[in-house]
């Protein structure tokens, strides 16, 4: 019985020290039960049967809010396009001269490299020009009995098969062009001095280019730097100076490519009218070069001039020729020399430059049409370099 006690008093639970741990037991914590995800709101009837719908309105706003910017900057440009078109020329004259003012640099102080540049550059254009007057000027009157043996040539070229046109039709026309020429004499007098004033306006552009060209071949690196620096915040500064130096090596090598083939073309044009003894060959191969300028549409334009020169000044046979130099020149520029020189720089699809071109043309005539490819390849330049991985 005493032991029964015992077993059962040992058995029965005592005072618990503070502390003390007993064996088998877990601590306690709080069990959190898992919370069922709130149930989304059902999608609006438009977006459950036509998502293309919201993914369309996304996109949507976005280029029209880029629309806007880019119609907005065009606007203030259009504004200013002196402004505008004279820094477009310092950035060509310094995308063509950095190299030589680079080179010239290694031997000589900075600024006097960037002065023997620019004045050699000036005085090699001059003397161009020069030559050009001079060899006008020589051959103006044998030039003058040419034309006229050429008009009386043309005339009877349009009363054989097939225009068939009688001396009185080409009578007609002459004196329609002296009538209208009498009729309109302050008309095109008053157009003559506005074009004065084109000149005026021409000058000063080419004079603030000349000006702005010194300080971006002098310290472009640094200008560049200041302008990111101080007009930029601090998180976007790597971005926009990856957007900036892709956007210069885009322009440098699309300016650089394309006086390459403004020039090949020249010298095939020029060898070619020699050949074939076309008056003023010269100035039609200076011609050439400055058009090339417009891609697919101004080298074409110099060569149908230099064809109805041919035609007046040599005969029909000439101007053939000079129609089968148009063709060769062409397909030699369009599949030899943009490929190959503009390798290093942005190449265009040729439907994309033709666009350009014709928008670039109707927003701002020529120079329009001169600055939309240049621009287009920028905007594609900056693209792809922001598209792509930083380092």
């Amino acid at each position: 019985m005493e032991g029964d006690a015992r077993r059962r008093t040992g058995s029965r639970p005592g005072p618990r020290r503070s502390g003390s741990t007993v064996l088998g037991s877990r601590p306690a914590h709080t069990v959190r039960l898992p919370v069922p995800p709130r149930p989304e709101p059902p999608a609006p009837p438009a977006e459950r049967t036509v998502p293309w719908l919201r993914v369309a309105a996304a996109y949507s706003w976005r280029l029209l809010l880029v629309g806007a910017v880019v119609y907005g900057v065009f606007s203030v440009l259009g504004s200013f396009q002196l402004i505008a078109v004279a820094l477009f020329l310092a950035l060509v004259v310094t995308s063509v001269l950095r190299p030589l003012t680079d080179l010239l640099a290694r031997f000589l102080p900075r600024p006097l490299s960037v002065a023997v540049a620019l004045v050699g550059s000036l005085l090699s254009l001059l003397a161009l020009l020069a030559l050009v007057g001079t060899s006008v000027a020589g051959e103006s009157a044998r030039l003058a009995d040419e034309f006229r043996g050429g008009v009386h040539r043309i005339e009877e070229w349009l009363r054989r098969p097939p225009f068939r046109l009688g001396p009185g039709a080409l009578s007609s026309l002459q004196g329609q062009v002296t009538h209208y020429l009498s009729a309109h004499r302050a008309a095109l007098l008053s157009s003559a001095v506005d074009e004065l004033g084109r000149v005026v306006e021409l000058v000063t552009g080419g004079a603030l280019a000349l000006f702005a060209s010194v300080f971006f071949l002098h310290s472009g690196e640094r200008l560049w730097g200041w302008a990111r620096d101080q007009l930029l915040p601090s998180g976007a500064r790597s971005a926009w100076d990856r957007a900036g130096r892709a956007a210069w090596r885009t322009f440098a090598g699309y300016t650089r490519g394309i006086i390459i083939v403004a020039a090949v073309n020249a010298a095939l044009v020029g060898v070619g009218l020699f050949a074939l003894r076309v008056p003023l060959a010269l100035p039609l191969t200076l011609l050439e070069f400055f058009a090339a300028f417009v891609p697919l549409v101004g080298s074409p334009v110099a060569l149908g001039v230099a064809t109805i020169v041919a035609l007046a000044g040599r005969g029909p046979l000439t101007a053939v020729g000079v129609l089968v130099l148009i063709v060769v020149i062409g397909q030699l520029e369009g599949h030899v020399l943009h490929p190959l020189v503009m390798s290093w720089s942005v190449r265009l699809h040729p439907l994309v430059v033709a666009v350009s071109v014709i928008a670039g043309s109707i927003v701002a005539g020529v120079i329009g049409a001169v600055v939309a490819v240049p621009l287009v390849s920028v905007a594609w330049g900056v693209l792809k370099a922001l598209r792509a991985v930083p380092p």
